[in-house]
C-alpha cells in the first residue's frame, strides 16, 4: 500500500507561482511512475506531469514550458513547480503512484490551486 499526500496548493495571482509536493510512504518510492492530475469543476481529471523511475519526464501540451515534475528519491517526495499560472490553471492537483505492470494507481487526496485574475 502506498500513501500519498499532497501540500502546496493554495490562492496565487495570475502569473504567480506555487510548488505543490507529494510526500509518499508506504512502499518503495523509487520503483513508481508518479504523477500530478488536475480536475477542475465540471471537468475529468487530467494528466499535467509524469516521472518515471529513472526521471523520463512527460508533460500536458498545457503544462510543457511552465510547470516542471520532478522527484527526490531520498525523501520520497514528488514535486510539481509551477510558474506562470493563470486562472486555467485553477483546479484540484492530485498526485499518483503507479508502479508499471503492477495494475495499480494509488492517489493522494488532492490540493487545491486557485488562481486570481
Amino acid at each position: 500500500q502506498m500513501q500519498l499526500v499532497e501540500s502546496g496548493g493554495g490562492l496565487v495571482q495570475s502569473g504567480g507561482s506555487l510548488r505543490l509536493s507529494c510526500q509518499a510512504s508506504g512502499s518503495p518510492f523509487r520503483f513508481y511512475t508518479m504523477g500530478w492530475y488536475r480536475q477542475a469543476p465540471g471537468k475529468q481529471r487530467e494528466l499535467v506531469a509524469s516521472i518515471t523511475s529513472v526521471s523520463s519526464t512527460n508533460y500536458a501540451d498545457s503544462a510543457k514550458g511552465r510547470f516542471t515534475i520532478s522527484r527526490d528519491n531520498a525523501k520520497n517526495t514528488v514535486y510539481l513547480q509551477m510558474n506562470s499560472l493563470n486562472a486555467e490553471d485553477t483546479a484540484v492537483y492530485y498526485c499518483s503512484a503507479d508502479w508499471p505492470g503492477r495494475g495499480r494507481t494509488y492517489w493522494g487526496q488532492g490540493t487545491q490551486v486557485t488562481v486570481s485574475s
